[in-house]
């Protein structure tokens, strides 16, 4: 059973704004199968409860119960399901144990403000779970109450601890069992047959554990609570993480906190554990889209990218140091020619020609026009772009985003470019309608539109870039051992025709 196990009414809270009937009403109709009135100090009596269900008009099957929240003397909120009386403000909990031993006490929204509970606190054995998860949270405290809960194990539920009717039923308990009355949910608590309700997907990354999120039912706007938790396994990489999670954090405060275009909202770091935790993004990654899209909507999602880099590139962003765009190429470029000598490819020398040349070309355009590096995302391709909508009726909340923010450096802006259009052309070789509909011209267009100014050989500059994306993923392929396959020849087959494009 799904149950909201938190919420006031206006009848008996004053600091609620949503009537009894109207809460049940809501409730009712977000799926949920009960709801639990629990407001301060307050015992509804059952001959009120069959009023109320009578001027809702639910169904009997609907359970409606009364708990309360008391102002404990202890550790202060505390729900109490199964007390035959109200209880006056600063009860003390031993007090109702002694009064009332059958009933389940739950700590309160204990992760509100800055709170961070202590193990001891949670585990405290005047407690029979705690509320991990409720609105008066931020994202921060949910996630941390999920993760203490995992950590200690304790018996945890969720409660929207609802004041207003738009968001009702959001974070509700499931119950493996069914419940008839408040005595039966009070036992259910104590034994720990129930917890939060949400969705966890492991999914494993490169030295990463990666978990994604999804807590409670859909409000009104459709939206849930998404969060990404990623733990690395070694130092090395929590560093890399770390650095494109402050670039993320830097860029989101730079316009990208909403709207039309987006990065994830950074939410918390751990050094300790290694954790980062963002937030997830609704919607589907660009390359998922444009393979389901008409032509008219794979053309916009296309557009809307290109605007989105552009919007980042005109912010100017300095974050990284400038001298790390050329030190870092130097040693990808020469890990690229390693693959290729490791197995002694028969391309090496072509490789190794197409690396010679860019390098060479990237060093030259750095050292004649320093000024022209902004913060660049680094690795920009459709897998990195997300497409969404906050309302699916209404195609006014589409947005764009992109993550993955490890490979971010102080870079010419048409590194980017060369980039994403190398990639798009690889991701959707064998997808020649995508290809069609969906033209470079279009993307390079829509960028240049948006973009403040670009140098005047930016096209030779995109083809510089395309040239070294083309080689970075030939050289990919070999690591996943496809050194034979027909697509690393025509890739660089690519690289040396943009390579030549560069001219004297």
């Amino acid at each position: 059973m799904l149950i909201e196990m938190h919420s006031h009414t206006a009848e008996h809270s004053p600091c609620s704004s949503v009537s009894a009937v109207e809460l049940v009403r809501r409730v009712f109709a977000k799926g949920l199968q009960g709801i639990v009135l629990t407001d301060h100090h307050h015992l509804w009596a059952m001959e009120d409860l069959n009023s109320l269900r009578r001027a809702a008009e639910v169904p009997d099957h609907f359970l409606i119960l009364s708990g309360q929240e008391l102002s404990s003397a202890e550790i202060g909120d505390v729900l109490v399901f199964g007390a035959t009386r109200t209880l006056p403000r600063g009860t003390p909990l031993l007090e109702v144990r002694r009064l009332y031993p059958e009933a389940a006490l739950v700590w309160a929204h204990p992760y509100r403000g800055s709170r961070i509970p202590s193990e001891e606190e949670l585990q405290d054995p005047l407690l029979d779970g705690i509320e991990i998860f409720n609105s008066n949270h931020t994202v921060r405290g949910n996630t941390r109450g999920l993760q203490d809960w995992h950590r200690y194990r304790f018996t945890a539920i969720a409660g929207t601890d609802t004041h207003g009717k738009s968001y009702a039923g959001t974070y509700p308990t499931y119950f493996d069992h069914p419940i008839n009355n408040i005595a039966e949910l009070a036992e259910e608590i104590r034994r720990g047959r129930c917890r939060p309700f949400l969705k966890e997907i492991p999914r494993s990354g490169a030295n990463s554990r990666v978990t994604e999120v999804t807590i409670g039912t859909k409000g009104m706007d459709e939206e849930r609570e998404r969060i990404i938790i990623k733990t690395l396994e070694n130092r090395q990489k929590w560093n890399a993480a770390e650095r494109g999670y402050h670039i993320m954090k830097t860029v989101f405060s730079h316009g990208f906190d909403g709207g039309l275009y987006r990065v994830p909202r950074p939410i918390d770091e751990d050094a300790a554990s290694m954790t980062l935790i963002e937030q997830g993004m609704r919607g589907k990654s660009l390359f998922d889209k444009l393979l389901t899209a008409s032509v008219e909507d794979g053309a916009e999602y296309l557009r809307l990218t290109a605007r989105w880099l552009a919007k980042l590139h005109n912010c100017r962003l300095v974050i990284t140091p400038a001298d790390e765009f050329l030190e870092r190429e130097s040693k990808r470029l020469g890990k690229y020619i390693e693959r290729f000598a490791d197995i002694r490819h028969s391309q090496l020398r072509k490789a190794s020609e197409i690396a010679a040349v860019v390098r060479e070309a990237e060093q030259q355009l750095v050292r004649d026009a320093p000024a022209l590096l902004v913060q660049g995302h680094g690795d920009f391709h459709p897998k990195n772009v997300f497409v969404g909508q906050d309302r699916q009726e209404n195609r006014a909340t589409l947005y764009v985003a992109a993550i993955d923010f490890e490979s971010s450096l102080l870079l010419p802006p048409a590194f980017d470019i060369g980039c994403f259009l190398a990639q798009f052309r690889n991701q959707f070789f064998n997808h020649e309608e995508i290809l069609r509909n969906c033209p470079e011209s279009l993307f390079l267009n829509a960028y240049l539109e948006a973009a403040d100014s670009v140098s005047a050989d930016f096209g030779r500059q995109v083809e510089l870039f395309r040239a070294r994306t083309n080689l970075s993923i030939a050289a990919y392929l070999i690591k996943l051992g496809l050194g034979d396959s027909e697509d690393l020849w025509r890739l660089l087959v690519e690289a040396e025709k943009a390579v030549c494009n560069l001219g004297p």
